[in-house]
């Protein structure tokens, strides 16, 4: 891939990346928030100002190496909002809510995308110079919303479906599973690397994928 591709890529995926990673963590603020637990507004956290939330590996590096390698899909995230559990008004049940919070939210930016896209598609010849980069962006769009989405409710913590899965288990499977946390990002590590996340997950993101584009058709 040459200096130009790569630049045209960067200027594409940029945005919705960008948007992608960052609503999904303000999201889980807001919910922690209205649920009872103030950390991330006390922290500044809510603030859609990207360089609150901008993690220099997650943010830039990684999505820029997928780039550059031509990956047929991005990933990214954000650092981490603050939440104490602790904090919430009935904790075991508002975990499920906060966590939910990031993935429901890259589905409705994956929804708004697509819709965004069927409109650029209804422009005009003559506008064909603002919608065909607006198409472009929005596809990309849909295509990191989906991809965070679906990863991020895999139950595996701290994955945001393994919040969920420790709200809904019963205590003692809870319990259990909580236990691995410490340890979740080097399981979700090794998953990726030995390609079993791809095995599993790339024919449902590329299925959600194109259907949204295709309604948008």
């Amino acid at each position: 891939m040459n200096i130009e591709s790569i630049l045209v890529n960067i200027s594409i995926w940029a945005l919705p990346v960008l948007l992608a990673i960052v609503l999904h963590e303000v999201a889980h603020g807001k919910v922690a928030d209205m649920l009872g637990d103030d950390t991330a507004r006390w922290m500044g956290r809510l603030t859609l100002n990207p360089i609150s939330h901008i993690d220099p590996i997650g943010t830039v590096l990684i999505p820029l190496v997928l780039l550059v390698m031509g990956s047929p899909f991005l990933f990214g995230y954000a650092k981490p909002v603050p939440v104490n559990f602790n904090k919430l008004r009935n904790p075991k049940r508002d975990m499920i809510w906060v966590a939910l919070a990031g993935p429901l939210t890259n589905l409705a930016l994956a929804l708004a995308s697509t819709l965004l896209l069927w409109i650029a598609f209804q422009m005009p010849e003559s506008m064909r110079w603002f919608a065909e980069p607006l198409s472009m962006m929005c596809q990309a769009s849909i295509l990191i919303n989906v991809v965070l989405f679906v990863f991020n409710l895999l139950p595996i913590p701290p994955l945001d479906g393994g919040r969920v899965a420790i709200g809904l288990l019963p205590n003692h499977l809870s319990y259990q599973l909580e236990r691995i946390e410490p340890y979740g990002f080097f399981i979700v590590i090794g998953l990726l690397l030995l390609g079993v996340f791809q095995t599993v997950l790339g024919p449902i993101i590329y299925g959600l994928g194109k259907a949204l584009v295709t309604l948008a058709i």
